[in-house]
């Protein structure tokens, strides 16, 4: 397959794992949101965003699997496609379990200065420490 056709392929797999989680498939800047908060890397900017939703990039084995994670499909699936799937066949234990407004949450608390992120993780460890177990 010659690299254009591959970029092309990968963005259309691309496109459709966004529609079927719930997100634009033509929104660069929603992308690009949605993946920095997930990654901790260096965040990607909308033109990297755009460039893999029109096929013409294919981002890094790191932030494909960051994607694949995020929209619960198979990383080789996502890079190199080849049969179908269903999402109910991703195992839970691979699903995302954060909904929006824990992202959210997760975006301000990266606003805070360094010592009140650790002041945030001393409670939060407090609260998982103190809180029953769930079955």
């Amino acid at each position: 397959m010659n690299p254009s056709t591959e970029r092309e392929s990968f963005s259309e797999r691309l496109q459709q794992a966004l529609r079927n989680a719930g997100y634009s498939a033509e929104s660069p800047t929603q992308l690009a949101r949605e993946f920095n908060l997930r990654f901790d890397g260096r965040p990607i900017t909308v033109h990297a965003a755009r460039k893999w939703l029109v096929g013409e990039a294919i981002p890094t084995q790191e932030k494909l699997r960051i994607l694949a994670h995020w929209l619960t499909v198979p990383a080789d699936w996502l890079r190199f496609g080849g049969t179908e799937f269903e999402p109910s066949e991703i195992p839970a234990s691979t699903r995302s379990p954060l909904v929006s407004a824990d992202l959210k949450l997760l975006s301000e608390f990266q606003r805070l200065d360094e010592h009140h992120q650790n002041l945030a993780r001393e409670f939060l460890r407090m609260l998982i420490r103190i809180s029953p177990k769930k079955q």
